[in-house]
């Protein structure tokens, strides 16, 4: 890939993302939160299969 065109593309990223590239339906609370709740399910089921008997 050659400067030029890595130069334009990177221009054609940066300008889309000028007009809010995100979809409208998306809320960044409820991705968020998704993320944690299925992190925090992930860390509980480790530490049940973690327990030493």
């Amino acid at each position: 890939m050659s400067l030029t065109s890595a130069h334009s593309a990177l221009v054609t990223l940066a300008s889309e993302s000028e007009h809010g590239g995100n979809h409208e339906s998306l809320s960044p609370y409820v991705t968020g939160g998704a993320a944690l709740l299925i992190l925090l399910l992930m860390l509980w089921i480790t530490t049940r299969f973690n327990r030493d008997r």
